[in-house]
């Protein structure tokens, strides 16, 4: 059973338990060379079950902590992964920011999911854990995702050189970010909870 799920339309966002491993495990070996452009290089034991439920463990301290929120994309069954969106590096303080990243199965690319599901994962960010912005870069010529974090709301703020090491190269990334327009109504003002 998942620690947490954030139900949506046409799936199930889950902070996944250390023992359904298996599922990350068969995410990636469906999808390590669709996914390869846009990660880092990884040695062949990252995606080993095992290192995937250290990492799983680590993943439910964080989210117990309040400190990220890795969500796996599941279908409504539960049954299979078919894509991740992190919540990840939340800073609270007077920044109440994180970092988003995601990837989906080559199989269920062009449906609209991973729209929905940053959806979901994007409004209980900042409606139940109270953030005022969230960062998302992407590669220059990723034009999926640039027309993703558009129609999200995301703004382009910058452009950072040799940003992130990347399919073994350093490379640029346009900045992007979406603020929380509610953070300061009267009502959820985070000045106010200070006090």
């Amino acid at each position: 059973m998942p620690l947490f799920t954030l139900p949506c339309p046409r799936l199930t966002l889950a902070v996944l338990d250390p023992e359904q491993a298996v599922l990350e495990h068969d995410f990636y070996r469906r999808n390590q060379r669709h996914l390869a452009p846009w990660s880092p290089i990884r040695t062949d034991d990252y995606f080993s079950t095992e290192q995937i439920r250290r990492r799983l463990e680590v993943q439910a301290s964080a989210f117990e902590a309040g400190l990220a929120v890795h969500l796996a994309l599941l279908t409504p069954d539960g049954g299979q992964m078919i894509g991740a969106c992190n919540f990840s590096g939340i800073i609270r303080g007077a920044f109440q920011a994180c970092f988003l990243g995601y990837h989906i199965d080559e199989a269920h690319q062009g449906q609209g999911l991973m729209h929905e599901a940053l959806e979901a994962g994007i409004a209980y960010m900042f409606d139940r854990q109270n953030l005022h912005r969230i960062m998302a870069n992407y590669i220059p010529g990723n034009e999926r995702s640039a027309r993703l974090l558009e129609r999200l709301g995301f703004e382009r703020e910058g452009y950072a050189k040799a940003y992130l090491n990347i399919a073994g190269h350093w490379q640029d990334h346009v900045l992007t970010a979406r603020v929380n327009e509610r953070f300061e109504a009267e009502e959820q003002r985070w000045s106010r909870r200070l006090s």
